[in-house]
């Protein structure tokens, strides 16, 4: 793992004091969106690519919702870990923005240690808490429209307003403008990692020819088992798929939003023009529901590209049809 300092510590900063509103526009606004206990609440990628953590409480869970763009990897963390000399046997983190990449991947600090994690594995990386690693909560990249769709009462992230490296030409932070999206270029470019971010010719090769490294792939972990399963491999199978790992069997649904995936509740689900066929019913492959009242439940995920889960877990973590 090649971990390197590349801006100052906060230069991005995370968002401590989240602030929500009912209201928001536009409605194909790609968003984080998680819900606890009947709690709603979105996240704006284009917030996300400015401040890249947000410290949150949502249905009384403390969680962050972090995002690293050079990664295109959108997780939820659960903010506890275990701590035999708290009262209540936990300690609760706050995370901030280290200013250093492990493998192009954000590094997380939290300010209760100073360890650091590796944003994309949620693993300790070095510090006290080192060889520690957080718990993935079920949220879901999606629309703000779609997400509101199965949660009516739902609240979206306020801008956060301030300054961030992210709006800035240097490694000096500048006001932040959320109309303009800093990794619009980045996203449509080849290359991939801070090599291809700043446009240098020092980039890692690609030694794969079946997967792009900027594909998107949904990574479900399950009792020491990883599987990553591709969006265009998922397209291409129909754009559904019913895999088992580490015993927990899943469907995972390719929509007009992303990817998705939840525990198959021994159902065969078959493709239809308006979702997906199972038990004579329809289930829509974005929320888990049925036109029958029923729901999936979700399972914990990474929403990441291909380069960023084959660093984490090797070539053979990827899923393949058939």
């Amino acid at each position: 793992m090649n971990v390197r300092q590349v801006l100052p510590k906060d230069a991005i900063p995370s968002v401590d004091d989240p602030t929500f509103r009912r209201i928001h526009e536009p409605a194909d606004e790609v968003v984080v969106g998680l819900e606890v206990d009947g709690d709603a609440r979105a996240y704006p990628l284009r917030y996300l690519d400015y401040h890249e953590i947000v410290n949150d409480r949502v249905g009384g869970v403390p969680v962050a919702i972090t995002w690293c763009p050079l990664c295109g990897s959108a997780i939820v963390y659960d903010r506890r870990v275990d701590d035999a000399t708290a009262t209540d046997g936990e300690r609760v983190l706050s995370f901030g923005v280290s200013g250093k990449l492990a493998d192009d991947d954000l590094v997380m600090y939290d300010r209760e240690t100073d360890t650091e994690w590796k944003q994309s594995s949620g693993v300790a990386i070095a510090g006290p808490l080192n060889g520690r690693e957080l718990t993935v909560r079920p949220a879901a990249v999606t629309t703000w429209e779609r997400f509101t769709e199965a949660h009516a009462e739902a609240r979206v992230l306020a801008p956060p307003g301030g300054r961030s490296e992210a709006a800035s030409a240097g490694d000096d932070p500048a006001p932040i403008t959320y109309d303009e999206r800093p990794y619009t270029g980045y996203f449509e470019s080849d290359g991939f990692g801070l090599a291809a971010r700043r446009g240098t010719d020092d980039g890692r090769e690609w030694p794969r020819d079946d997967v792009d490294p900027k594909t998107v792939v949904l990574g479900i972990e399950r009792d020491g088992d990883a599987l990553g399963v591709s969006l265009p491999d998922l397209e291409r199978a129909g754009g559904v798929a019913t895999v088992t790992v580490g015993g927990t069997d899943a469907v995972v649904f390719a929509t007009d939003d992303g990817i998705h995936a939840f525990e198959n509740p021994d159902l065969a689900f078959t493709p239809t023009g308006d979702g997906f066929r199972a038990d004579g019913v329809t289930w829509d492959g974005a929320t888990g529901r049925s036109d029958d009242g029923r729901t999936l439940e979700r399972l914990p995920a990474r929403r990441l590209f291909a380069f960023a889960w084959r660093d984490d877990h090797g070539d053979d973590a990827f899923w393949t049809n058939g």
